[in-house]
């Protein structure tokens, strides 16, 4: 046996065994030497020998074995219910186990018995970490990767950081992710996302470049969708954000609606919307170039259909309480404590914000919804959406088709586009 091995229990008991008669028989002198030896071999504490030596050392069987509390039915029901959630993290996925399983087995994806439920109901967060671990760790997962930021300043719009703690939805930290590749010359797709700092809703919208008109119809199409009145939009110091024409947009349409902005260079001021480009966007579409017409279009239906699964079957955390912690060292600790994890529309219904008119259909699209079908559909729009070609050299593409309510000055016209999952605007 190599020097550097630990012993086992069982070569412990042994070693300790050959010398039990001669420590018996031994004076007080005599068993202090050999206890600092039996220490320095066995690893052992000091006391724990001498408890050892004065007993029997003979290893009994145990009287009863512990029969698993889980079993293969659990499994294959939170695999199911994983599927569902994306493989969220135990945290957000226990608070929610119960009624996301009624709600598969409404659809038909699950089959549920009392039994059952009874334990989906009683497992800990520890023991649903460990099955998760074993149960996805063949699944293959994305690459976060970092989006690349664009910032500038702007002297006349307050700086400030939206409060981790706020409570009263329609704060919105805005952010624009590049889908540019490898290079960033020419005309390229961006997504515009939009987080409530209270409640986690997040919103989302693909745009051919980064003109005015098109970040303006990407603002329309997530203001159209919104539940909730929006208070405040806090984007970074992109000049896609703030230039004369998008200002006079706020300022005409949304006057209601305050302008702030991060500071230079600081991430962590809109650590809400960073955190969603690299989990809701950068771990879809890595850092794939998107550069045509039909990818902006497909881009858009997928975030339609991202906007139901993620805003209504997705449990997330928000932060509770910050506690510093007194170190000897010169960097303090920060413990954390989250409250319980629940869907963005929950959250939002819990405020009352919501319109008593638009509740009610908001619940029924989540109860008619199967979130397990939906997931799927959104790995098949990615998979077409990977698949299209990209623009080729020297062509160009009409961004007007693109657009939600501006018809092409080429075609003219109206035309129909889907503004949500259930309805349908002419644009003018």
């Amino acid at each position: 046996m190599p020097t550097d091995d630990e012993m086992t229990i069982a070569e412990r008991r042994k070693y300790l065994r050959l010398l039990q008669p001669r420590y018996r028989k031994a004076g007080r002198g005599e068993r202090g030497k050999m206890l600092d030896e039996m220490q320095k071999v066995t690893h052992l504490h000091r006391k724990s020998l001498t408890r050892l030596m004065r007993q029997d050392l003979a290893r009994r069987p145990r009287h009863r074995q512990r029969g698993r509390t889980y079993g293969h039915r659990l499994d294959l029901a939170l695999g199911v219910i994983a599927e569902s959630a994306d493989y969220v993290c135990a945290e957000r996925l226990r608070p929610n186990l119960v009624w996301l399983a009624e709600h598969l087995a409404e659809h038909g994806e699950l089959e549920l018995t009392p039994d059952l439920l009874d334990q989906l109901a009683r497992i800990s967060t520890s023991t649903l970490r460990r099955r998760l671990q074993r149960l996805s760790q063949d699944q293959p997962r994305l690459p976060r990767k970092r989006p690349q930021p664009a910032n500038r300043s702007l002297r006349d719009v307050p700086i400030r950081r939206i409060p981790w703690d706020e409570p009263q939805p329609g704060h919105f930290e805005v952010d624009l992710v590049h889908h540019c590749g490898l290079s960033a010359s020419g005309q390229y797709v961006h997504t515009l996302q939009m987080v409530d700092v209270a409640t986690g809703w997040s919103e989302r919208a693909a745009t051919l470049g980064r003109s005015f008109l098109a970040v303006q119809d990407a603002f329309e199409r997530i203001l159209a969708r919104l539940p909730i009145p929006v208070l405040e939009v806090h984007p970074d110091n992109g000049s896609e954000f703030f230039n004369d024409h998008l200002r006079r947009f706020w300022q005409d349409r949304y006057q209601a609606v305050q302008l702030s902005r991060s500071r230079p260079f600081q991430r962590n001021d809109n650590r809400f919307v960073e955190q969603k480009n690299n989990t809701l966007v950068r771990a879809y579409f890595g850092d794939q170039r998107l550069d045509t017409v039909k990818q902006t279009n497909l881009l858009n239906q997928l975030y339609h259909h991202m906007w139901l699964y993620y805003n209504f079957f997705q449990p997330v955390l928000r932060l509770e309480q910050k506690t510093i912690l007194p170190s000897l060292g010169r960097l303090a600790r920060m413990q954390r404590k989250f409250d319980q994890a629940r869907t963005p529309f929950d959250r939002l219904c819990a405020t009352g914000i919501v319109p008593s008119q638009v509740q009610p259909q908001l619940e029924a699209l989540r109860t008619r919804t199967n979130p397990r079908q939906l997931r799927r559909e959104i790995y098949r729009l990615i998979e077409q959406l990977l698949r299209l070609p990209c623009a080729k050299p020297d062509s160009t593409q009409d961004v007007y088709a693109t657009l939600l309510a501006h018809p092409s000055p080429t075609k003219g016209g109206a035309r129909p586009v889907t503004l949500s999952i259930d309805r349908t605007i002419t644009a003018r």
